[in-house]
């Protein structure tokens, strides 16, 4: 499944980078397949200089719209976003998959998911090709311009889904978009990272205390944070 994941990453990312998109690119000194080296499966990628500073907001929504145009342009068997939405699921219906959740949270958070894929999908919003996680991450400044990287997670889904990884300012630089889909994105996005905190084996930095904030401000309600404001707010001093 690795060796799969992998060779799928190399080819959409040779494809996106036809379509003119802002991705990283292959290294063209090797060939572009996935090598096997003591039991790991490894691509190799150019290595980009770090520039400074940041990426700035609307550097990013611009690279960003640039990255949806040029995948609107290629076509490539993807899942789609509710894909992942079960994946999230079947963590949380799981104790074996899941044995430190509580009972009551394993109720609320596998409602909270199966209620938000619906919403979403009753909207009947456009589909297109996404990164998936587009989040800063995710996101390499470099002397060529903000340059999306990672692509193993792309799905089909409305752009919300990828603005919903992304700081407020940067939603607020990317043209027409839907802010109450967007809305339940994020919600989307906070339950379904509540859910790979709470998953057995997960080695996420202070998973445990990300899983039960999450949690918690799923039930404290709307305005609902982006991804960002809340990791500064963990990770900070």
């Amino acid at each position: 499944m690795g060796h799969e994941a992998a060779r799928l990453e190399v080819e959409l990312a040779q494809r996106l980078a036809e379509a003119g998109c802002p991705v990283g690119l292959l290294e063209p000194r090797a060939d572009p397949l996935v090598y096997t080296r003591d039991g790991f499966k490894v691509t190799l990628w150019i290595y980009y200089e770090p520039v400074t500073p940041p990426v700035s907001p609307v550097d990013y929504a611009k690279a960003l719209e640039r990255l949806h145009a040029g995948m609107r342009k290629v076509d490539v068997p993807s899942p789609r976003f509710t894909d992942r939405i079960a994946e999230a699921e079947e963590v949380v219906a799981n104790p074996v998959l899941s044995p430190e959740l509580a009972d009551a949270d394993r109720v609320f958070l596998g409602s909270r998911l199966g209620s938000l894929r619906r919403t979403i999908e009753d909207r009947g919003a456009v589909e297109q090709l996404l990164h998936g996680e587009p989040h800063p991450g995710n996101v390499l400044s470099t002397t060529n311009g903000p340059l999306f990287i990672d692509l193993e997670t792309y799905c089909r889904g409305p752009v919300e889904f990828d603005l919903a990884h992304v700081a407020e300012a940067v939603c607020e630089h990317y043209p027409s978009v839907d802010r109450g889909l967007l809305d339940e994105c994020r919600q989307l996005i906070l339950a379904m990272v509540a859910a790979w905190r709470w998953e057995r084996g997960d080695q996420f930095p202070n998973g445990r205390r990300f899983g039960e904030e999450f949690l918690r401000l799923l039930r404290k309600g709307p305005p609902w944070p982006t991804l960002d404001t809340v990791t500064r707010r963990l990770d900070g001093p």
